[in-house]
């Protein structure tokens, strides 16, 4: 089984990458009914909507010069950034260089990066990974300097971690302590963003939601910042946590904004597999340390896939694994690191050893029973190198936002790369524009009224666990025309009994956000007939670079 991007090379005699632009369904623009007049109002010269590594390095660069406000539908903690074990990417070796994490990251893209991105988040890396180190985050360290493992795909030992599997909380912590002490910056914390607010002339206003304590409220801002993270749990299998429900999409599209590369979902190999438990992600960088996949029978199966094995890129891995279970008929395969010092393995993984030993799985005896999850969405909110969407007034970062740096699949540990770095242009962006007083502008009135259904109501619950089941069977890990078709087809008539309703809690505007957003990632897989990065049509399983070799974008037809 090769890499689907194996001809791609180095991205090069391809020529600019293409574009195609989809115009797609007609959606009601807002999902509640809204009277601004009527409705509490705050002011800021920017709102940032997300509080994972993107949204908080966004805000601590914007509120050097401007007042921030950051909402979150959850507690500060409550982020994809918190639970990220693998670490984050860096040049920082001598023997290490800007040019191969260059072509490292190219090379995963299979085709569709944007090479001026990728420079530019490369370049950019060290200086705000040394700025993390000054701000508290501890990255670990091997004789006076910081620490560097190999992952998969990477030539050179580049991906820092902190506390072994902790990275993403101890980067977490040390941007919100620097957040909490800034005086330009206000956090709302359980406050649901439902949708963003644009003027007649489609410029981004702000946004209105639902705080937990005072209801619905409007944020009117100058600039408002997309930092909202991923879609996981748009599927049955996945590593996010419950808030990853692809918020960030859905509001974007029913804007307007152009949203670029959906079809492209990453599924991490190995999360830990537990029946009747959540999934739990099992970092790649144990099998960059030596562990082994076993399948059933106890057998290593990797070198029958792929010549790298165990470090082969992840999304070659969970089609290995995927086709090794169906192989021998079984739920899971194993995680072996018995051959690890079990000390060794504490230390360097504790929260996968506290884990383990959770559902008393001994490492030093017994196999760790994975699977892969859905991880992470490649695509995302267009944005160009400054972090701007297609609607004025309006910047995205992070996982939410297609920047052109993963293309068609992401190199593991440069996404939280790519939200520092993005993170930090999107607030500088904000800065850079000439300061207004956001209480004086002429704010929109905004009088909207959802049509009356007379249709029947459908429980949004129910919905919302038969859409993550439809996507994981339909719109997984490998893909065919005919379950791509009947996911639409199923997604169009939950749509006709769930979107024509006004829901007033998170949990009925998540249902709806998750159609929404579901619908556009089924229907952009089945326009790309081909194989390149994660995306895997068994239909269609060679890269077209004659017909394909271009982003697919979609924006909401008018």
């Amino acid at each position: 089984m090769k890499d689907s991007c194996d001809s791609m090379g180095e991205q090069k005699a391809q020529g600019p990458v293409q574009t195609e632009r989809i115009r797609f369904g007609a959606p009601r623009r807002y999902l509640i009914n809204i009277d601004s007049i009527s409705t509490s109002q705050l002011f800021a010269d920017c709102v940032i909507v997300g509080a994972g590594i993107a949204g908080l390095r966004a805000a601590l660069e914007a509120a050097d010069r401007r007042n921030v406000i950051v909402v979150c539908k959850a507690s500060l903690e409550d982020s994809n950034t918190w639970m990220a074990q693998g670490g984050i990417a860096s040049v920082l070796r001598p023997d290490d260089s800007f040019e191969s994490h260059i072509a490292d990251t190219l090379r995963t893209g299979c085709g569709l990066s944007e090479p001026d991105t990728v420079e530019q988040v490369v370049r950019q890396g060290p200086e705000l990974v040394r700025q993390l180190q000054d701000w508290g985050a501890g990255f670990d360290r091997v004789n006076d300097e910081i620490d560097t493992t190999l992952e998969g795909g990477h030539s050179h030992a580049r991906v820092l971690h902190a506390h072994g599997d902790e990275t993403g909380r101890a980067i977490a912590e040390a941007l919100i302590a620097r957040v909490k002490n800034q005086p330009n910056i206000r956090v709302i914390e359980h406050f649901f963003t439902i949708d963003l607010l644009t003027d007649p002339d489609n410029r981004c206003a702000g946004i209105i939601g639902r705080c937990q304590n005072r209801g619905l409220q409007i944020i009117w801002a100058a600039t408002t910042i997309l930092a909202t993270g991923g879609g996981g749990q748009l599927y049955r299998e996945t590593t996010n946590p419950p808030i990853a429900t692809a918020d960030g999409l859905a509001l974007a599209y029913r804007a307007g904004a152009v949203l670029r590369d959906l079809e492209f979902v990453q599924f991490h190999p190995t999360t830990l597999y537990v029946a009747g438990a959540s999934r739990a992600l099992i970092t790649e960088t144990l099998r960059g340390e030596g562990a082994y996949l076993l399948d059933m029978k106890g057998r290593r199966f990797m070198k029958d896939y792929h010549e790298s094995g165990e470090l082969a890129p992840r999304d070659v891995v969970s089609r290995a694994i995927l086709a090794q279970m169906r192989k021998t008929e079984s739920t899971h395969v194993y995680l072996d690191v018995r051959h690890l010092d079990k000390e060794y393995f504490a230390r360097r993984f504790p929260l996968i050893s506290d884990l383990c030993e959770s559902f008393d799985i001994d490492v030093t005896h017994d196999l760790i029973p994975v699977r892969p999850s859905a991880h992470y969405m490649v695509g995302g909110v267009k944005t160009d190198t400054a972090a701007r969407t297609s609607i004025e007034n309006l910047y995205a970062c992070g996982e939410v936002a297609s920047t052109g740096l993963h293309g068609a699949n992401r190199l593991g540990s440069n996404s939280l790369l790519e939200g520092l770095v993005f993170g930090q242009m999107a607030g500088h962006a904000v800065v850079q524009r000439p300061p207004m007083d956001v209480t004086s502008l002429q704010h929109p009135a905004i009088r909207y009224q959802v049509p009356n259904s007379d249709r029947s109501r459908l429980d949004a619950s129910d919905v919302r666990n038969s859409l993550r089941s439809l996507m994981w069977r339909n719109v997984g890990i490998t893909r065919k025309a005919q379950p791509l078709a009947e996911a639409q087809e199923i997604i169009r008539f939950w749509d006709r009994y769930v979107m024509d309703k006004v829901f007033d809690t998170p949990e009925g505007w998540e249902c709806q956000n998750m159609l929404t957003a579901a619908l556009l990632i089924a229907h952009a897989a089945s326009l790309r007939k081909e194989s390149r990065g994660v995306h895997y049509r068994m239909d269609h399983t060679q890269t077209d670079d004659k017909h394909y070799h271009k982003h697919i974008e979609i924006v909401r037809a008018e």
